[in-house]
């Protein structure tokens, strides 16, 4: 029996994919074959497992297997872990202890499972801690909005941005400001990645019952990169099931993602949509004044002095997202504590010299005289056009794309840039960087612009 059921494995994997066997197949043990019967007796773990399968794979079970045990389409029948038929089960109280827990809103009684860690939330990420800017305002009113009036204000609320920008800091935002209102609220946090691996786990090891119970008894939702759910169709439907159970009962839920929940491939039609019958907001890379503001703030936390020229130098290069952006003051605060020095404009080139390239691979081959040539092709001026004072809204236009494109597609620096265009200082072209990441998120015609002129230099220097 035991070769028998390891070839319909193999067989299966090749026909349905190894995610569903592993997911579901593997859940299921070959019971018995009744030869005189021709009846095939399958064990899973729990009702859940044998109405899914039954529903979807019961062809697949007959043909293969009657293959493999030389029988004509032999009957299938679900047995449960006890080995009676699944036609004669009764409903199993939940083996896992419970205790009573309070419903902030409407009349359904809830249970949870002893031993759960219904929270996950970060007491170190607050309101009071986010810097707030004009690239994560409405993101961060709509987080405060949702958490002074749960369940009831922009419900679900779906934040979405790149990585880095601060989407999970106002989830747990949020669940600390719950907390601190509703001392027994039951808030939890998780990532999409833990949630398909807890129901993952639930099937194969007939913990459904808990797996249910956990999700349905929240009060507060709260899921970070909802998009790794993208493809993974019965985890979708486990999730569908919990969204509309939570939602009609004005339970908050809140998610994070890196995509618009209209462009998230993978995932069904019906759960795009519920994602976006909130509210949806997004966070940008935010402009130079808020990350100086953000760099003072982790600096006064950990105790950093540093001048106002320091963080404006800092915040002036071209990191991704907030992390790097605090990850380069640390590295900064840290050589500096080891060598025991201050923190001098200085040493802060010194060390993050050393780190940040701004696209150091692409720009191995690249110098500034390409990108120039590039740009000029695209606009009516030349070299010495760009390194004129001259401040016409064309030609500054001309200067601050060559800037950007200097500065992702070479490694060299903000004085550099500065130096070979007219000798212009490094504020100067940090700015011009500020306005142009500002006007790419704004109007789509320029990004094409930009994106057609780095294409075509890149091209050309390989």
């Amino acid at each position: 029996m035991e070769r028998v059921w390891r070839e319909f494995l193999t067989i299966a994997r090749e026909e349905v994919g190894g995610r569903t066997v592993d997911t579901w197949f593997k859940a299921i043990t070959l019971h018995r074959w009744d030869a005189s019967g021709n009846t095939v007796y399958l064990q899973a773990p729990n009702r859940f497992v044998c109405e899914w399968v039954e529903k979807n794979h019961t062809a697949l079970f007959r043909t293969h297997l009657g293959r493999l045990l030389s029988a004509d389409s032999p009957r299938v029948v679900f047995v449960d872990a006890r080995g009676s038929q699944k036609d004669e089960e009764k409903p199993a109280e939940p083996e896992c202890a419970v205790v009573p827990v309070r419903v902030l809103r409407g009349k359904v009684s809830k249970r949870v499972p002893v031993g759960y860690d219904l929270s996950g939330v970060n007491p170190h990420y607050t309101f009071d801690s986010f810097v707030v800017g004009p690239s994560n305002s409405l993101s961060y009113a709509a987080s405060k909005a949702v958490a002074d009036n749960p369940g009831y204000v922009y419900n679900p609320l779906f934040i979405y941005g790149d990585s880095g920008l601060g989407k999970t800091h106002l989830l747990h935002a949020i669940g600390n400001a719950v907390r601190a209102k509703e001392k027994n609220a039951v808030i939890l946090y998780q990532t999409a990645d833990r949630f398909v691996n807890e129901f993952i786990n639930a099937i194969r090891y007939d913990k459904m019952h808990r797996f249910q119970e956990k999700h349905q008894s929240v009060d507060l939702l709260l899921v970070d990169d909802i998009q790794f759910i993208a493809n993974k169709e019965q985890t979708q439907e486990a999730f569908f099931h919990v969204f509309n159970l939570l939602y009609d009962l004005h339970k908050q839920i809140v998610l994070t993602s890196d995509t618009f929940p209209q462009d998230m491939r993978g995932v069904a039609d019906r759960l795009r949509s519920r994602f976006a019958c909130g509210l949806v907001t997004d966070i940008h890379e935010p402009r130079l004044e808020t990350r100086i503001a953000i760099l003072k703030k982790k600096a006064l936390v950990n105790e950093v002095n540093a001048s106002d020229e320091v963080f404006h130098y800092i915040a002036s290069q071209r990191f991704t997202n907030i992390r790097e952006l605090e990850g380069a003051l640390i590295r900064v605060a840290a050589f500096a504590a080891l060598t025991e020095s201050e923190v001098t404009l200085e040493l802060v080139e010194r060390v993050l010299a050393r780190t940040t390239n701004g696209g150091q691979d692409a720009g191995s081959s690249i110098d500034l005289d390409a990108i120039v040539r590039g740009v000029c092709k695209h606009f009516p001026y030349g070299l010495d056009d760009l390194r004129s004072k001259g401040r016409g809204k064309e030609v500054a236009c001309a200067r601050h794309v060559a800037i950007f494109l200097m500065k992702k597609l070479t490694s060299k620096s903000l004085r550099d840039i500065g130096k070979f265009l007219g000798g212009r200082d490094h504020s100067t072209v940090a700015h011009a960087l500020d306005k142009v990441t500002m006007q790419l998120d704004e109007e789509l015609d320029f990004r094409r612009q930009v994106e057609s002129i780095e294409k075509e230099i890149v091209r050309e220097r390989r």
